[in-house]
């Protein structure tokens, strides 16, 4: 191999399981004959990227309970000092590295970082975060909508939110004026989205972008499963009664699973539940099977349908199996997500600050009977295996190591 590779580095930030995981498919998947890859992450997922057949360096991200909880309670995801040190750690590995283009995950300092070097900078977001997406602002789980209740608090979060993406964008857009760039406006989409070329996990079949500019483009959905093998018990689950599959995610409330494994007790199914190491309050009942991690997509394709928090990698697993999803969802992301699985009619959303067992059991049963749901997930499927993510990553990258 040539040392003329165009050399690429992806950063994830890994405040979420999610935003490493998909730039670590990419790279695990780009030709190691066209590309010299480089990866960078915070080294609490180096069991994630151990087998990565390309040099890793680490670098820090905020602690991801810290981000939670500030998704969780509507507070900035990131502060100005947080992007300050990002943007420090950046400048050092991008002169380190010297790429001919970086692809970043979530880690918004690259969009100074980048430019202060003058590397191309490919972004990888969800479509559902796109200034040209679907405008839909779905109140997330916080205190207001526990207090006020859903009907009250979703009209006033509408009339709060254009001032609350302000102050969500305010940050970035600090860095870039201490830095000579310029503001990139207040509609925290458009900041959050930024780069030379913005990529989308996404199917377009689910989250259309009318009006998008060119350079912003689906790579479609990044599968990712991690590298465990089937149960002992896998051949010994019943074949007479459905089975439901249920990963509410690394980040998930271990009490929100508990209560699905309560409400899905006394019907006759089959439950197989992942548990991410957690605890879990109480005792399991007799018809589920619980693991601490699971091969995802082999479970997608044998269950009926799927249960999961509303994340897009959850999301995009159970549909590329042709089944339906019910996304019990509570933060920001994870609302928008399943605001258009609904919108596309693959699928159900369920609040976890308005959960109980009776709204868990009629939405799995409407799941199991709705033979036109069911059908519309499998036509979602045929367009997802129409994309090749690392293909189209492929085909930017010659294009923009090229003109680099």
């Amino acid at each position: 191999m040539s040392d003329a590779r165009p050399r690429i580095l992806f950063v994830a930030d890994a405040v979420t399981l999610a935003h490493v995981a998909r730039p670590a498919a990419l790279a695990r998947g780009l030709d190691p004959e066209r590309f010299a890859v480089v990866f960078a992450c915070d080294p609490r997922y180096a069991g994630l990227i151990a087998d990565l057949p390309c040099p890793a360096h680490p670098i820090s991200s905020q602690a991801t309970q810290r981000f939670l909880r500030a998704a969780a309670r509507g507070h900035r995801l990131y502060d100005t000092e947080t992007l300050r040190a990002y943007l420090r750690e950046d400048l050092a590995l991008l002169d380190a590295v010297r790429p001919a283009a970086v692809v970043g995950d979530h880690r918004l300092s690259l969009t100074v970082s980048a430019r202060l070097r003058g590397i191309p900078y490919l972004a990888i977001h969800n479509a559902y975060w796109s200034p040209w997406a679907d405008a839909a602002t779905p109140v997330p789980d916080l205190p207001l909508t526990r207090r006020l209740g859903l009907p009250l608090a979703q009209p006033l979060f509408d009339r709060v939110w254009p001032l609350a993406a302000a102050w969500h964008s305010w940050p970035l857009n600090r860095l870039r004026r201490d830095h000579g760039l310029a503001a990139l406006g207040w509609d925290w989409r458009r900041p959050y989205t930024e780069a030379d070329h913005t990529l989308y996990a996404d199917a377009e079949e689910l989250i259309p972008t009318p009006g998008r500019p060119v350079t912003h483009r689906y790579l479609g959905p990044i599968a990712w499963s991690p590298a465990v093998p089937l149960p002992p018990w896998w051949d010994e689950l019943p074949a007479d009664r459905p089975l439901i599959y249920v990963s509410l995610g690394s980040s998930g409330d271990p009490a929100v699973l508990a209560k699905v494994l309560e409400a899905l007790a006394d019907l006759p199914v089959t439950v197989v539940a992942t548990r991410a190491g957690r605890d879990l309050p109480g005792t399991s009942p007799p018809n589920a099977r619980l693991l601490d991690y699971a091969p995802g997509e082999a479970l997608c394709r044998r269950a009926e349908l799927v249960i999961g928090n509303g994340g897009s990698m959850g999301v995009y697993q159970a549909l590329a199996a042709g089944k339906p999803v019910l996304g019990i969802a509570a933060h920001m992301d994870q609302q928008l997500s399943m605001h258009h699985v609904e919108k596309a009619g693959v699928g159900l959303r369920l609040r976890t600050d308005r959960l109980d067992a009776m709204q868990i059991r009629v939405a799995v049963q409407r799941l199991l009977d709705d033979a036109a749901m069911r059908q519309r997930a499998r036509e979602m499927a045929r367009a997802i295996a129409a994309y090749d993510p690392v293909q189209r990553l492929s085909a930017i990258l010659e294009e923009v190591a090229g003109r680099a």
